[in-house]
């Protein structure tokens, strides 16, 4: 609707402009004509009183003062030229007659005798203004031409360019007013078109998969929104029922996995701790005088599988029940500067441009994930020459950013998609679940985490936390 008034006014506007301009040049044609066929009556008129020959050589003497009679009468000037196109007469004071051409153009003479009419215009431009310029034989009683009367006739548009502009002044107001009231028009009427569109489109930027969806119920709805609002309530309960299907699905599967890993782990131990006793059982003489040393290293071996399997059985109980959060107003930089201490290595460097960066955070939780990072650094760095673990702390605007930057040997681009899922490890020992509990614990806080890392060149993880 807009775009029509928009389109229509600028139409009408170019029509108006157009129609201004043929008018005012119709209207000078024929005030020329009109102009010109006043003054050959008076020269008919004069030729026909006059006492001298009606020749080419006596215009001279028979306009001497007539010229000056007519130009007033007529209110116009004009000029009277022989046949070859020599000055004869001119209307205009003797003052301004250096201005007058004394001989008319080749050009001009023969236009005017190869024109049917005997009637020739010229049109120039002068001073910025349109000039035209007639040019018609003076013919004797008995029609035979004796002289050319030239007519100069400058278009003055001043006025009807003034009435344009008022015209065009009104014109606009017009169509602005057209144009609000378009557009407020079209704002109601799209408003009333759209409500029930607007009411389905709201429930779909609502609609998620992890929570129960509301249905859309319209009073009276057209039968095409009615069909629309079906649809969508049929979608959200195939969505609910799928949503259902696909939790199920993914819990039998995380606990087929977890179970897998869980035997794969404890696998690892049983083994050697199984080949022990065997060889234990073989090899034992209670009589040997060694019996006792033998007995103290096998109970030593025993116990270091059974705390492997302890292990193992305390970090999949860790990352399964992630303990509640105890917030607590504390200095960021001054609790990574803690968990960094149980490190030993030299090679460990921290850097933070604030001495305080405050947030609101779990003090057990933030130290575990801070050492989970470091300690992947660490694992990633045993091979380099010149290790280093660079460890920030900065703050950006609204949260909190701890960056773990190592020189190792990187993650290659297989691995990237998969290092935060809990079961994966690149390393020939560990459960896999280091960067899947720091991820868990970084999302409960609405936090991120992310990586970069270059192949044998070094990977830096930041962790952004909310700051309340």
């Amino acid at each position: 609707m807009i775009m029509l008034v928009v389109i229509a006014s600028v139409l009408i506007a170019g029509v108006t402009i157009y129609q201004y301009r043929e008018q005012s040049k119709d209207y000078h044609e024929n005030r020329l004509e009109r102009k010109e066929e006043q003054i050959l009556q008076s020269i008919s008129y004069v030729l026909k009183e006059t006492t001298y020959p009606v020749t080419t050589e006596n215009l001279g003497n028979i306009f001497k003062d007539e010229i000056y009679k007519i130009a007033d009468v007529q209110n116009v000037t004009f000029n009277i030229y022989d046949l070859e196109g020599g000055l004869i007469k001119s209307s205009r004071p003797a003052f301004e007659a250096d201005s007058i051409s004394n001989c008319l153009d080749a050009e001009v003479l023969n236009m005017l005798k190869v024109q049917a009419e005997k009637r020739y215009v010229e049109k120039k431009k002068a001073a910025g203004d349109n000039y035209q310029a007639s040019y018609t034989f003076i013919n004797d009683s008995q029609f035979k031409p004796i002289g050319i009367v030239n007519l100069p006739y400058f278009e003055d548009n001043s006025f009807s360019n003034m009435e344009l502009q008022e015209f065009m002044f009104r014109l606009g107001g017009v169509y602005l007013l057209m144009l609000l009231s378009a557009i407020i028009l079209a704002y109601f009427i799209s408003k009333y078109i759209t409500r029930s569109l607007q009411t389905i489109s709201d429930k779909m930027a609502q609609t998620d998969l992890t929570q129960r969806n509301e249905k859309i119920y319209i009073e009276r709805p057209t039968e095409e929104i009615g069909k629309l609002v079906d649809s969508y309530n049929g979608m959200i309960d195939e969505l609910e029922e799928s949503a259902a299907k696909l939790a199920r699905s993914e819990r039998e599967q995380a606990w087929r996995e977890m179970a897998k890993q869980v035997a794969h782990e404890i696998k690892n131990p049983l083994t050697p701790l199984r080949l022990t006793i065997q060889s234990f059982q073989r090899k034992f003489d209670p009589n040997d005088t060694k019996a006792e040393q033998k007995i103290q290293e096998f109970s030593k071996t025993v116990i270091q599988q059974i705390d492997t399997l302890s292990n193992i059985a305390s970090a999949f109980s860790n990352f399964a029940n992630m303990p509640a959060q105890q917030n607590e107003t504390l200095n960021v930089v001054k609790i990574v500067k803690l968990a960094l201490e149980i490190f030993q290595e030299d090679y460990i460097h921290f850097i933070s441009d604030e001495n305080e960066i405050i947030a609101k955070l779990d003090r057990t939780q933030l130290i575990r994930v801070v050492t989970n990072l470091v300690k992947n650094a660490i694992q990633a760095v045993p091979e380099v020459e010149s290790p280093r673990i660079l460890v920030t702390v900065a703050s950006e605007g609204a949260e909190v950013k701890i960056s773990v930057a190592d020189n190792g040997v990187g993650i290659t681009d297989d691995f990237k998609d998969k290092i935060f899922e809990p079961k994966f490890t690149t390393k020939s020992s560990g459960m896999g679940l280091g960067l899947g509990m720091v991820k868990n614990i970084v999302e409960n806080y609405q936090g991120t985490i992310d990586f970069t890392s270059q192949e044998g060149k070094g990977t830096v993880f930041t962790v952004k936390f909310p700051k309340e």
